[in-house]
C-alpha cells in the first residue's frame, strides 16, 4: 500500500467514526466519554507494549505509533466503545456479545485483509490471540463504567440533599 493511500484510509477511519457522533447526543456523550477516554489510554500503553514485542507490524515508514496505531486508536477504537456502550450498558450479555462480534471482525477478516493490502500483520500474534487481546479488555471497560456510574450516581444524590437542605 503507497503512503498516500495509508494516510487517506487512516484520515478516512478517523473522520468516519467522528461523523457519527452528531447521533450519539450530549447526555450519552457526558456519561460514556469518560470511561471510553480511559480505556482508550489503556489501549494506548497496550499498543507500546505490543509494537515492542512485534506482536504485529505495519508495513512501510514511518513506523511510529501516531501513523500506525493512533488513527485506530481515537477512530473506530475510542468512538466504537461509546457507540457500544450506549447501546448495551445495563444489558451484560448483549455487551458481552456485541464485542465479541465487533473483536471477532476486527481480529479475523479486517486482519486478513489488512495483510493482503498490505497495511499491517500479526507477528507473535494469531487471529484468536489477538481476538483475546480486544475481548478481554471489554471486562475491564465495562467495570470502569460500572465504577464511573456509581461514582456520579454517589454525587448526584449528594448533590440532590445539599439542595433540599
Amino acid at each position: 500500500m503507497s503512503m498516500k493511500m495509508r494516510i487517506f484510509l487512516n484520515i478516512a477511519m478517523v473522520l468516519l467514526s467522528w461523523s457519527t457522533l452528531p447521533f450519539y447526543g450530549l447526555q450519552n456523550m457526558k456519561r460514556f466519554f469518560p470511561v471510553s477516554l480511559l480505556i482508550g489510554v489503556i489501549e494506548a500503553v497496550n499498543v507500546l507494549i505490543g509494537k515492542k514485542r512485534k506482536w504485529w507490524v505495519f508495513y512501510h515508514k514511518p513506523n511510529s505509533y501516531l501513523f500506525n496505531e493512533f488513527p485506530f486508536n481515537i477512530g473506530p477504537f475510542l468512538i466504537g466503545s461509546m457507540w457500544i456502550l450506549k447501546w448495551t450498558y445495563g444489558k451484560f450479555f448483549r455487551f458481552v456479545l456485541l464485542n465479541a462480534i465487533v473483536n471477532a471482525f476486527f481480529a479475523f477478516p479486517f486482519s486478513v485483509l489488512s495483510k493482503k493490502i498490505r497495511y499491517y500483520t500479526l507477528v507473535r500474534f494469531n487471529h484468536f490471540q489477538f481476538f483475546l487481546y480486544f475481548f478481554l479488555k471489554a471486562f475491564v471497560f465495562y467495570w470502569l463504567q460500572y465504577l464511573y456510574e456509581k461514582k456520579t450516581t454517589k454525587l448526584r444524590v449528594i448533590a440532590i440533599t445539599k439542595k433540599t437542605c
